[in-house]
């Protein structure tokens, strides 16, 4: 794979054409580059576009919970919570639950990745000093979906049935698509070959740090989002009417917890931003333990969804400041190593609870997960800026 020249970022290297691929000379290149960053309608409808792949893919796979519970109180009630939960994390196919596994586990999920990598991959071409807001709202997408979702599901599965309601929210989804087909475009392409991977990548410490705390973090990060509503609804700490609508209050939350820290963060830095969010959040998991009533249940839900939202969104913005090379492949490693956290995280709760029949042992596992990643952010933290309090990063 091609070296880019040293101390020369993708954004900046990457874009030797202009639009319609004229060459530019260096200054002129720069200075141009410099200007078009961060304005424009075509920037900001990258970030229309980039919210409703959001929406299509994350807002799904965030209203995994309303779908965890019906499960279990329906079709596949004989199933243990474990083996519910690996359709939303996709392992291998169970014999008893085959259709749903391949239908919502492996065609959603392979779907639902194809559309998160563009609305990740094209923000950056458009935005520098204003990316973390662009991300942020972009990535909002996701927790108007997580709310829009669940509440639609619980409507119309009552009112037209199980599989005319999956199709309703597949016939939405395909809809937003069409709008982003439409307005999303790649405004630099690559100037070298890819390699599929990048292992000299986890030489820079700080990088592989990072990737092992998102891999943590991810562990565990889900573990609330799938757990806490048939949490409440088979403890009694809600009946089942208010228990459906707690994942879409944790997803309203989130959306404000994706704005308002990451237009923070293009100021005092996403780093800066992430690590005391991330530990709020660890906080409020470990708090899960000590909530048995309903105004509880409902206020740890949406703290919970507005310091997480910060976390999930602000990711791919971290990684382009901590790594010395931001080509996408190394974004696309971490990821990758995410997804493992993913897949085996809730399943991890799921069996947890079925051995021990309490939520106790899962509740414990979320929060552990997420205080490991937030240590581990620290560390990046303090190798990036030493023991100086107001750096940056």
């Amino acid at each position: 794979m091609g070296e880019t020249r040293p101390g020369c970022k993708e954004d900046f290297c990457s874009a030797s054409q202009s639009d319609d691929g004229t060459a530019l000379p260096q200054n002129d290149r720069h200075d141009t580059m410099k200007q078009d960053f961060d304005t424009g309608v075509k920037a900001w409808l990258q970030v229309l576009g980039s919210f409703f792949l959001y929406f299509s893919s994350w807002g799904i796979i965030n209203s995994f919970g309303v779908f965890e519970t019906y499960y279990e109180q329906r079709i596949l009630s004989h199933m243990s919570p474990s083996s519910i939960a690996w359709i939303g994390s996709v392992q291998s196919a169970l014999l008893m639950v085959v259709g749903i596994m391949l239908a919502q586990g492996i065609c959603v999920g392979i779907g639902a990745g194809f559309l998160f990598v563009p609305s990740v991959a094209l923000l950056p071409q458009y935005f520098h000093k204003r990316r973390a807001l662009a991300n942020g709202i972009a990535a909002s997408g996701s927790s108007i979906g997580g709310v829009l979702f669940p509440i639609m599901f619980r409507q119309l599965e009552v009112k037209i049935g199980f599989p005319w309601a999956t199709r309703t929210i597949a016939l939405l989804s395909l809809a937003t698509c069409v709008i982003s087909i439409g307005v999303m475009r790649q405004r630099f392409k690559p100037q070298e070959k890819r390699a599929l991977l990048q292992l000299s990548a986890f030489r820079e410490a700080q990088y592989s740090l990072f990737c092992l705390a998102c891999f943590l973090g991810f562990l565990g990060f889900y573990n609330f989002l799938v757990y806490v509503q048939p949490f409440a609804i088979e403890t009694g700490v809600v009946d089942a009417n208010i228990g459906f609508y707690l994942v879409a209050i944790l997803n309203a939350a989130s959306t404000f917890g994706r704005f308002g820290p990451n237009f923070v963060a293009d100021y005092a830095g996403s780093l800066n931003i992430l690590f005391p969010a991330l530990t709020i959040t660890a906080i409020l998991a470990y708090c899960w333990v000590a909530v048995n009533s309903a105004s509880g249940i409902i206020a740890l839900s949406a703290l919970y969804g507005f310091f997480s939202g910060a976390f999930v969104s602000l990711i791919a913005v971290v990684m382009m400041e901590i790594t010395q090379d931001i080509r996408k492949l190394r974004l696309g490693m971490c990821f990758a190593l995410e997804s493992i956290g993913l897949l085996i995280g809730t399943p991890i709760g799921g069996t947890i609870v079925n051995r021990t029949g309490s939520y106790l042992g899962v509740q414990l596992f979320c929060g552990s997960c997420l205080a490991a990643c937030a240590v581990i952010l620290l560390s990046v933290r303090l190798l990036r800026s030493g023991p100086t309090l107001m750096y940056k990063t």
